[in-house]
């Protein structure tokens, strides 16, 4: 779960809804950011299903008493992220084993995982590597360079994503989430990009990476706190309406 305090409210996003949101995103890069366009469907299959393994966490949001506010993706507990993390690239390959090699990369790419001593984690990572060997070896014509570039689309808007969740509409630049204030920190073709709140329906992308202007929605909840402090973030959650944001997305 992607989680906002936004003061009477738990912005609540979940990481499937996010990651569809990032797919929606790739359909409107400009076709040379595929380098190879044959593969530009199944890079957008794999940025759009990116986050399958958070599908049933999601189901029941925690309570972390210890900083107040709901667990989010940043602050789970790892072993069960890995369990499931595992369970998300296996849904991933039995679509496409090109899109679960880029989900792969992305899920031993963080530092919490790579860092960790626990014995599960160590594992997890030595099996994913294996996976990645084992994709790789059966595609007739790979090439890094072209795999690299996908994974960085991957990277690049799973925080344009991020940026929307995680910040408040119509907020200043150094209002932001620090994440983001000075750019995205995924490179493309050793280019930075930065967005910036026009107002609350419009963001402005620079460079601009797609073909043109757009609309987008997104689909979350504003979970109200004192209803949570009544029956429990799980109910709260679930008794709780989605609310569709429509964006236009600037360059």
């Amino acid at each position: 779960m992607i989680i906002l305090d936004t003061g009477e409210f738990f912005k609540m996003t979940t990481q499937h809804d996010h990651a569809r949101f990032s797919g929606e995103l790739a359909t409107q890069l400009k076709d040379n950011l595929f380098i190879n366009t044959n593969y530009r469907d199944t890079v957008i299959l794999s940025i759009t299903e990116h986050d399958r393994a958070w599908i049933r966490l999601d189901q029941v949001p925690i309570w972390n008493d210890q900083q107040k506010i709901p667990f989010s993706f940043t602050d789970y507990p790892l072993l069960p992220k890995i369990t499931m993390y595992k369970k998300g690239i296996d849904e991933v390959e039995n679509m496409n084993q090109y899109a679960a090699l880029l989900c792969s990369i992305h899920y031993t790419s963080f530092q919490d995982i790579r860092q960790s001593n626990q014995k599960d984690c160590i594992d997890y990572i030595k099996n994913e590597l294996q996976r990645q060997q084992q994709i790789k070896s059966k595609l007739p014509h790979f090439n890094d360079k072209v795999v690299t570039q996908h994974y960085r689309l991957l990277r690049f808007l799973d925080e344009l994503s991020l940026y929307v969740c995680l910040n408040q509409a119509g907020v200043t630049k150094n209002e932001e989430h620090p994440w983001f204030v000075n750019g995205f920190g995924t490179l493309i073709d050793d280019q930075r990009y930065y967005a910036e709140w026009k107002s609350r329906s419009e963001i402005k992308i620079t460079p601009f990476p797609f073909k043109t202007e757009f609309e987008i929605t997104l689909k979350t909840k504003y979970v109200p706190k004192d209803l949570r402090e009544k029956i429990g973030i799980n109910s709260a959650y679930h008794d709780t309406g989605y609310t569709f944001s429509t964006l236009r997305i600037v360059g």
